[in-house]
């Protein structure tokens, strides 16, 4: 089960269990189970609000991150801190609203009974990833650098596998512990029947010669899954191995198509965020222009050229945050931490993405999406082709205001940094969905609101 569709599971668990507290709450209160009359008395808009707010509020407490190393306390306290927000919330709506169904007794059944649901449905699922009894084995052909790298990921995932161990093949040159490789005289068929395997990983760092063909093609027809390393760091990691891809593996893989109606949709979805942000930010307009004048000489907005879909260069817009003279004698350079060219205001503005939202306009251009690989300059650009590989793949689809790899990863200031977030930005180009566009945007109102990330 991949990233995405293990974060999938668990909203869909919740929203079963707001929907399924909205219900007991009822029968608590009528003291029988509540007719479909009595649903539409409450009103569906009602339950339907409640439901988004409650989900809302549990990602922002990001009890649907990194399920593996949460420790039950902490699962609590990611349950009971949203719930403390959503009484707030809904006390602001009942103040409009008196008789609603947010000022009665009805509200705090539903919120208690929904926490009791999310733990029991959250301490299941870690219980899953947790309980031994219920993992699934993994058996890595290889034992090179490759082989080693897929076995580390194991124990750090938040999937429910333990290593078999690894099968040598071969002379290949061992970069793993010898009490780990597995005695495989009787040929790897032999070996994975025996060792009980659910799930082979081919790792093998060169395979010509020495790829055996027919007893993986037999653990195939048995009913073992068989996978390459590339699309297991995948499902693991949210992310692609750039080092064990091949063109081949981009061509055959599934993904990296997108439908001519996704295209008409999420163009749609820009233009409606793209009015939407612009419509919000303009009664602010005023008070930002003078946050920027008063602090430092200079225009209010600025813009810089970067590199866009297919490579074609754009306008970027954003509000000034540097000193005007930044970059003379340097020329483009990567931001760095406290960085000095950074005005006061400029700072605020960076943490909060206040400087971002002139991007709204590129967004209604057609130069941007709201979500997609952040564009860069093409300074950096022509030098990340040349030391990176598959760099130029990012630029398939159109940059966006935030992306895969902002929420997943900080901010990016070096080569190194910009080879682990293409990982990202391929993920997401291979992986390119509504619904994942749709929990980007969700994290990326997290990473705003607690300002994490930027420089």
């Amino acid at each position: 089960m991949g990233l995405q569709k293990r974060i999938m599971l668990l909203v869909a668990g919740d929203m079963l269990a707001a929907l399924v507290a909205v219900f007991v709450a009822m029968s608590i209160r009528n003291r029988n189970i509540p007719s479909l009359a009595d649903i539409r008395e409450l009103g569906f808009l009602k339950i339907v609000l409640f439901v988004l707010v409650v989900l809302f509020l549990s990602f922002l407490a990001e009890i649907y991150k990194n399920h593996h190393e949460l420790v039950t306390s902490e699962i609590v306290y990611k349950i009971i801190y949203p719930l403390g927000v959503a009484c707030l919330v809904f006390s602001v709506l009942s103040y409009f609203n008196p008789e609603s169904f947010y000022a009665n007794s009805l509200l705090v059944s539903a919120l208690i009974t929904f926490g009791l649901l999310q733990f029991i449905c959250h301490c299941t699922y870690r219980l899953y990833v947790k309980f031994k009894g219920f993992a699934r084995k993994v058996l890595i052909l290889g034992v090179g650098p490759i082989a080693g790298h897929m076995g580390a990921l194991i124990p750090a995932s938040d999937e429910n596998y333990v290593l078999s161990g690894y099968v040598q093949c071969a002379n290949e040159v061992s970069h793993v512990s010898p009490s780990i490789i597995l005695e495989s005289s009787g040929g790897l068929y032999e070996t994975v029947k025996r060792e009980q395997a659910d799930k082979i990983v081919v790792s093998l760092s060169e395979r010509r010669g020495v790829f055996p063909f027919q007893e993986v093609m037999a653990c195939k027809l048995d009913g073992i899954e068989v996978i390459d390393a590339p699309s297991f760091y995948e499902q693991i990691t949210g992310k692609l191995f750039l080092e064990g891809m091949t063109p081949s593996w981009i061509i055959f893989s599934e993904g990296f198509k997108v439908s001519s109606l996704s295209k008409l949709l999420k163009r749609g979805v820009d233009i409606s965020c793209g009015v939407i942000g612009i419509l919000l930010i303009a009664p602010f307009l005023p008070l930002i222009a003078l946050a920027i004048k008063l602090d430092s000489t200079g225009p209010i907005l600025y813009w810089q050229e970067r590199v866009g879909e297919k490579e074609k260069l754009f306008k970027l817009y954003k509000f000034r945050t540097m000193r005007v003279d930044a970059e003379n004698g340097t020329g483009a350079v990567w931001a760095q931490q406290n960085d000095t060219r950074v005005t006061r205001v400029g700072a605020f503005f960076r943490k909060s993405r206040i400087d971002e939202l002139p991007q709204f306009f590129n967004i209604l251009r057609g130069d941007m999406s709201m979500v997609g690989p952040r564009p860069e300059r093409p300074e950096f650009v022509s030098k990340l082709k040349e030391a990176i590989p598959y760099y130029s793949e990012r630029h398939f689809v159109k940059p966006g205001v935030t992306g895969w790899a902002q929420v997943r990863y900080a901010y990016g200031a070096s080569v190194e940094d910009a080879l682990e977030k293409l990982r990202y930005d391929l993920y997401y180009i291979k992986n390119l969905s509504l619904t994942l566009d749709f929990m980007i945007i969700l994290e990326t109102i997290q990473v705003v609101l607690f300002r994490k990330g930027a420089r």
